[in-house]
């Protein structure tokens, strides 16, 4: 029964193995390295140690043999030690004792027993088919010449000053320019009655900020206030009894004054049950809205009502942030 080549094997899957009544060989890992003085670059690496100490039976060793050789415990056990016992009798009697592929034992002046590792094998399955290579670095390159080398490029010309001072005419006008006309338009001002992004309805935003406008800049004439009475046709006086007493007139009645109010529109539908989706998106975010039809058979969608031009301003700058395209409609 060869057990030294069931012990290599062991060696490739397992951190240790331990032979009982001798000892235990361990492999240690190495990372890849480089040699800067020979310029060799070396795969990573297990190497194998031996402890004499690890000499208890972990069962790993018997029971690759009993799997190996077919038998049962008890005879693989005694092939392990009679190994073992092999071992070290040959070790002591001075022997030079040569497992292939792990190394060679010897003992000391004191007797005890030393192990020296080939180093030709590795035991890391992962560098499997990696080998030591050597890469010298070019001769008679010098890295310094290259960072100290000066480069010619001639004098540096100073730029005139007249030469900027006429960039800047050029330039500064410019800017000013690009400043004041946005200033001029309306890219700044509030969208208060900025128009609904649906298409459909665009025609009825203009006519409502049509009638926003008129109504913001029409004020009735103070003669309009005054209710003109009819002339009456002279008639000759007629004798009143002297018992009676003349009834006054009742004042005639004042129509009353015609009121209004200004409704924040945030969208205008087609189709109600879109109205009804933006109602129900209003009312979680705590508005009171309401679904009035126009005349063009648009569903519209009133917010909030308020009772001045002013408020309703006001009201609608902070709804269209989240509703865009919300417009005031006077009502």
């Amino acid at each position: 029964m060869d057990v030294k080549a069931i012990i290599r094997e062991l060696l490739f899957s397992h951190d240790c193995v331990i032979i009982p009544g001798f000892g235990g060989f361990i492999a240690n890992f190495y990372p890849a390295s480089i040699d800067r003085n020979t310029g060799t670059f070396n795969p990573p690496v297990r190497k194998i140690s031996f402890n004499r100490n690890l000499n208890h039976n972990d069962g790993l060793l018997i029971s690759k043999i009993s799997r190996v050789a077919g038998l049962n415990y008890g005879d693989a056990r005694n092939i392990a030690e009679e190994f073992a016992h092999n071992l070290n009798s040959r070790i002591l009697r001075g022997e030079k004792v040569v497992i292939d592929h792990l190394g060679a034992f010897t003992t000391n002046y004191e007797n005890s027993i030393q192990f020296e590792p080939d180093e030709d094998i590795n035991y890391y399955l992962d560098s499997y088919g990696l080998e030591p290579f050597q890469y010298l670095p070019a001769k008679e390159y010098d890295v310094r010449k290259r960072i100290i080398r000066r480069n010619d490029f001639g004098p540096i010309r100073n730029r005139s000053t007249r030469k900027n001072l006429w960039r800047a005419a050029i330039i500064v006008p410019l800017l000013a320019l690009l400043v004041a006309i946005p200033l001029k338009t309306d890219l700044f001002r509030t969208k208060t009655e900025t128009a609904n992004l649906n298409p459909l309805v665009t025609a009825e935003f203009e006519n409502n900020k049509k009638a926003v406008d008129e109504a913001a800049a029409y004020k009735l004439p103070d003669s309009a206030l005054i209710v003109k009475q009819p002339e009456s046709i002279p008639s000759a006086p007629v004798p009143v009894p002297a018992e009676t007493k003349p009834v006054p007139s009742e004042p005639a009645p004042v129509a009353p004054a015609e009121k209004h109010y200004y409704g924040i529109i945030t969208g205008s539908f087609k189709s109600e049950k879109n109205a009804i989706s933006q109602v129900n998106k209003l009312k979680s975010q705590g508005f009171e809205p309401e679904i009035n039809q126009a005349t063009n058979g648009f569903y519209r969608v009133i917010a909030m009502k308020c009772a001045d031009l002013e408020t309703a301003k006001e009201k609608a700058d902070s709804i269209s942030g989240k509703f865009p395209g919300t417009w005031i409609s006077k009502r």
